[in-house]
């Protein structure tokens, strides 16, 4: 066990580094920066840190390993297991807070973002506050505000409606029937969370067949296999990758679920990385969870499929995913996002018409969410201190 980091001398340091998030990416990049002798400020707009696994569904495990997952300067403890629950994340997140000493302001949402040009940065903040930064590090996560498709009729459908943010447990689905739209690792998970838990029925609304990989075969974990293959060219990953699926993942076209005809590595560039198995192969091979085709619209009760049928099911899931929602906090710095809302920079890269910004976890790599946050985290505060070692113009 590491020992408690020593205080570093912040005394001339009058403007702070602001880190813009307390969740993993923003603590991890607090902590190394500390670590460098720079102060960073964790502003959140909510009241404790983790903020958003503290709402994910229970059921939710970390898809990469225990040991492959930890933040800078502190591991994950033992008995957290290989895969950790949800629950442990958040303890994780306290400990690590609480450990590393950091500063961290809660209730506190920043709103806008205005450069100097030369590195500085004011920070618009709730309650009329207004914070001035050496350096500011955006963290506000790749799963920051659901995002529900505006179906046709959706307003109208008079069963229960909601987006997977919201799903916590399958108790008050018990005996229903229930749809869950979207088969990213998070559908497929509520999925089988319901099927196992009283679901009376249980569909599943694919409109693009994902890749699905087992967690770990023989002991070994996808996570290093992403890993290793994460600089590979694309089509030989692609090809790797179904070799890999024919070997290892039966096919599942007869229950309604084909393989994809896109490759792995290939989905993994439009954003859509594979589906790790905890139980979706064997739920829809026995029935228990029914693949049917996308949804189209509501009409009433009912649901309106891209097939042209119609289903009624009690209740719909919503795993459609979420938006960065970046647009008002870079108002004004034209050119940061890219077409979809992301960030043009991570890292340590900051854009060339913004410098002393920068952005970590909004990415949703194949190695790892967290082992890549942890490596940003590093990197980020080596460029920080050189910036502020550098001459100011």
């Amino acid at each position: 066990m590491p020992g408690v980091p020593a205080a570093p001398d912040m005394t001339t340091q009058p403007r702070p580094v602001y880190v813009i998030g307390g969740g993993p990416g923003g603590l991890a990049a607090a902590a190394a920066l500390r670590a460098r002798g720079v102060r960073a400020v964790v502003v959140e707009k909510s009241d404790e840190v983790g903020a958003s696994w503290r709402r994910h569904y229970d059921r939710l495990r970390l898809h990469t390993t225990r040991r492959l997952s930890a933040l800078p300067g502190l591991p994950m403890p033992r008995r957290f297991g290989r895969w950790v629950a949800r629950a442990d994340v958040v303890r994780y997140l306290e400990k690590y807070a609480e450990f590393h000493e950091l500063e961290i302001v809660t209730g506190v949402e920043v709103t806008r973002l205005e450069s100097d040009g030369n590195g500085g940065w004011t920070l618009h903040a709730t309650g009329g506050r207004v914070l001035t930064a050496a350096a500011v590090i955006v963290a506000t996560g790749y799963n920051h505000t659901p995002r529900l498709p505006d179906w046709p009729g959706r307003e109208a459908y008079t069963g229960r409606l909601l987006h997977a943010a919201d799903y916590r447990d399958p108790a008050p689905y018990a005996g229903l029937d229930v749809l869950v739209v979207g088969v990213g690792n998070t559908g497929a998970e509520i999925a089988v969370d319901l099927a196992e838990g009283g679901a009376a029925r249980v569909r599943l609304a694919v409109r693009t067949p994902p890749h699905i990989v087992r967690r770990s075969t023989a002991g070994w974990p996808a996570q290093r296999t992403g890993i290793l293959v994460r600089r590979l060219p694309v089509g030989l990953v692609d090809r790797l990758g179904a070799l890999v699926a024919r070997a290892s993942v039966p096919d599942l076209s007869a229950y309604g679920l084909p393989r994809p005809s896109t490759g792995l590595y290939s989905r993994v560039g439009e954003g859509a990385i594979p589906v790790q198995d905890i139980g979706l192969i064997d739920a829809v091979r026995t029935g228990r969870v029914e693949p049917v085709a996308a949804v189209e619209g509501f009409e009433g009760p009912e649901v309106l499929l891209a097939d042209g049928s119609r289903i009624t099911p009690d209740a719909v899931v919503a795993a459609t995913g979420y938006r960065r929602a970046l647009e008002g906090l870079t108002d004004g710095l034209d050119g940061v996002l890219d077409e979809r809302g992301r960030p043009r920079t991570h890292g340590a890269r900051t854009p060339a018409q913004a410098p002393g910004l920068y952005f970590t976890g909004f990415s949703n790599p194949i190695s790892g969410m967290f082992r890549e946050m942890a490596r940003d985290a590093e990197k980020i505060a080596r460029a920080v201190q050189r910036q502020l070692r550098a001459p100011r113009g």
